[in-house]
């Protein structure tokens, strides 16, 4: 098992403390594992192993563990009133009203509690009415490219498997199972279709009870085709009746809600850096790992713009910022990211071709005028020029780098 430093330095702070620790992400990404790392933490720190329940709701060992009350149950008869106990319940949605039982848990007993789930809108939800202002929230992503150099130096040993460069991570992308076994771009994307056919239907077609399954089906593929656009609802709505087929704008946002739920998709509204608000139409939409692309559309290199857009969103998204995509004028500034007070703005392009691409890019960024730092984000490998203040790297130098 390799470490993932970067979550569990954040989470180490929280150990012991009141708040209920939330691990939130799409299934596969890693949140058992972070779990199993917690709880080796609590063990270094000299807390006994009987003081530790740890349970995977996925398990069918714990299938008659189905409701609140029997979850109750369960952990009353082996909690000891006088020592303090350490709870760490993976894949918690799986337990019916589970947010009435960790309430009680906090009432009744001495615990610390560590929670997974792979639903967010049934974690906000269900948290907010009966856990107000005490729990934290972690989200866990696919591995960033660091990780997946570390997970292919770990695991492989000669240099043909280890293959830990940046095209083999576009491709591939970072479900950490798939950079465990030396597998090939095939059977890479039968195992994410695997991954994903269980998301879509156990965290989105089960838990929203979608019946149009056909027609979520082709909102997928539409959402996924346009990778790095704006659109909106209505836009999805035209091209239905472009293909004689009609489809309600409210159950197309209600189609983008379940899968922002189960972490499908991330939703990333634009904003007005001259009127200073998030404007509500002409969203983008990012996917949660680029392998269900292709694993989905199968190759999509004409996409290739929109895929390296989407790294990098998810990379900002690791790091903590908040990101949106900006509007100045009629220009679009593809990420503005902002965390605590401090705020960066990047553009991202497959190449920098010629002197349009070059003036488009770094134009748009000149036309800020601000003095927080800005990055044009290409594939190109020589062009390393850097215009006025703004910085040129490459997509791999931008994700290994530890300046913003």
């Amino acid at each position: 098992m390799i470490l993932r430093p970067s979550y569990i330095d954040a989470i180490k702070p929280f150990i012991g403390r009141s708040q209920i620790k939330i691990i939130t992400g799409i299934r596969r990404s890693g949140k058992s594992t972070v779990l199993k790392l917690i709880k080796n933490e609590l063990l270094e720190l000299n807390i006994k192993s009987e003081q530790i329940i740890a349970l995977n709701f996925d398990s069918l060992a714990l299938d008659n563990i189905s409701e609140a009350s029997k979850l109750y149950e369960y952990i009353r008869n082996k909690i000891n009133q006088e020592q303090k106990f350490y709870l760490l319940l993976d894949e918690i949605q799986e337990v019916q009203n589970w947010e009435k039982a960790i309430n009680s848990f906090l009432v009744d007993f001495n615990v610390d509690i560590y929670l997974t789930g792979s639903n967010s809108h049934l974690l906000s939800s269900e948290l907010a009415t009966y856990l107000a202002g005490r729990y934290v929230e972690f989200p866990i992503y696919t591995l960033s490219y660091k990780e997946f150099r570390d997970f292919r130096q770990h695991y492989f040993t000669n240099s043909t498997q280890i293959n830990n460069t940046f095209e083999n991570y576009l491709r591939m992308g970072g479900f950490p199972i798939i950079h465990t076994v030396d597998y090939s771009e095939e059977s890479t994307y039968k195992v994410v279709y695997d991954i994903y056919s269980s998301v879509i239907l156990r965290d989105t077609i089960q838990r929203f009870k979608i019946r149009e399954i056909e027609l979520l089906d082709r909102v997928i593929k539409y959402v996924f085709d346009n990778v790095g656009n704006t659109f909106s609802g209505k836009n999805i709505a035209d091209y239905f009746k472009s293909q004689n087929r009609k489809l309600d704008i409210n159950t197309i946002y209600n189609y983008l809600h379940a899968l922002e739920g189960s972490f499908i998709l991330y939703r990333v509204p634009r904003y007005d850096l001259k009127g200073k608000e998030i404007l509500k139409t002409q969203e983008k939409f990012y996917v949660s790992d680029v392998s269900i692309i292709y694993a989905t559309l199968g190759n999509r290199d004409r996409m290739i713009s929109g895929i390296l857009e989407n790294i990098v969103f998810l990379e900002l998204k690791r790091r903590g910022y908040a990101v949106f995509v900006g509007k100045l004028g009629s220009s679009e500034i593809d990420f503005v990211a902002e965390k605590r007070g401090a705020k960066i703005y990047v553009q991202v392009a497959y190449k920098l071709e010629n002197e349009e691409t070059v003036n488009r890019e770094f134009g748009n960024l000149l036309s800020i005028n601000d003095q927080y730092p800005k990055y044009v984000v290409t594939l190109d490998e020589r062009w390393q020029e850097s215009i006025e203040g703004i910085q040129h790297l490459t997509v791999p130098e931008f994700l290994l780098s530890e300046s913003y």
